[in-house]
């Protein structure tokens, strides 16, 4: 199965197309990367995928059904949303802000304890944290507590828009090992969005290289690398 699926995508903003007759199918449980320069479109195909935005022509299908946006939260659910910055409720503490999505689906305290302690002994973050609150926490330990929430209710898609880009280089590294182990223990699809080749290098099973809302290349980074498409591909694998 392809748990996302493009179908003759478009997309609008104010009559300028933004996304331009897009296909493309995503991958069961490798890493897929969406890479491109600043208002590519990278952004706004992530946010079709959780139904954020509605395209303007064509149909997008999540875990093999064609989106029911009436029923959105449902499919929601399912997929874990992490972006720049983790946009973690400052006046919650780590432990709140990563419990806030099973509460919303209803799971025991139980569960919830749980599930939290197994993901923070996975990403590495010292039980004590749990009572911190945001402000307490570097950039990198925000971000390990962003990943936990995203995952867990171990979500079948997790989207990570940039959500690394405002991370200094070794902290970058520290978190995209935590995010291939996780990976290696328990394996979904994973799509990211980035405008750093050599984030998309490290991460990527697969890689979509995407200008002015069309799609340049789709394959492996084997492929991108050694076999550009095109004159935008050779240049930007060269930057």
């Amino acid at each position: 199965m392809h748990p996302v699926i493009f179908e003759n995508i478009t997309h609008r903003y104010d009559g300028i197309n933004v996304i331009k007759n897009f296909n493309l199918k995503i991958e069961e449980y490798l890493i897929t990367v969406i890479i491109g320069k600043s208002g590519s479109g990278k952004s706004t195909l992530l946010q079709m995928i959780n139904g954020l935005v509605k395209p303007s022509e064509g149909n997008m299908y999540v875990f093999g059904k064609k989106l029911d946006y009436a029923r959105i939260l449902d499919v929601r659910l399912n997929i874990g949303y992490s972006v720049q910055g983790t946009s973690l409720f400052p006046h919650m503490t780590a432990y709140e802000n990563i419990a806030l999505p099973g509460k919303i689906a209803g799971k025991s305290k139980d569960e919830i304890e749980k599930r939290i302690e197994q993901l923070m002994d996975m990403v590495e973050l010292p039980k004590e944290f749990k009572t911190k609150y945001p402000y307490q926490l570097s950039g990198g330990e925000q971000q390990r507590v962003g990943i936990c929430r995203a995952i867990l209710l171990n979500p079948g898609i997790f989207l990570l828009d940039e959500a690394f880009g405002a991370l200094d280089p070794d902290v970058k590294n520290e978190i995209h090992e935590k995010i291939l182990k996780l990976q290696q223990i328990g394996p979904r699809t994973i799509i990211v969005v980035t405008h750093d080749m050599r984030e998309a290098i490290r991460l990527g099973d697969r890689i979509v290289m995407l200008e002015r809302g069309e799609l340049q290349q789709y394959g492996t980074k084997g492929d991108i690398l050694n076999n550009p498409a095109n004159e935008f591909v050779k240049r930007f694998v060269s930057l």
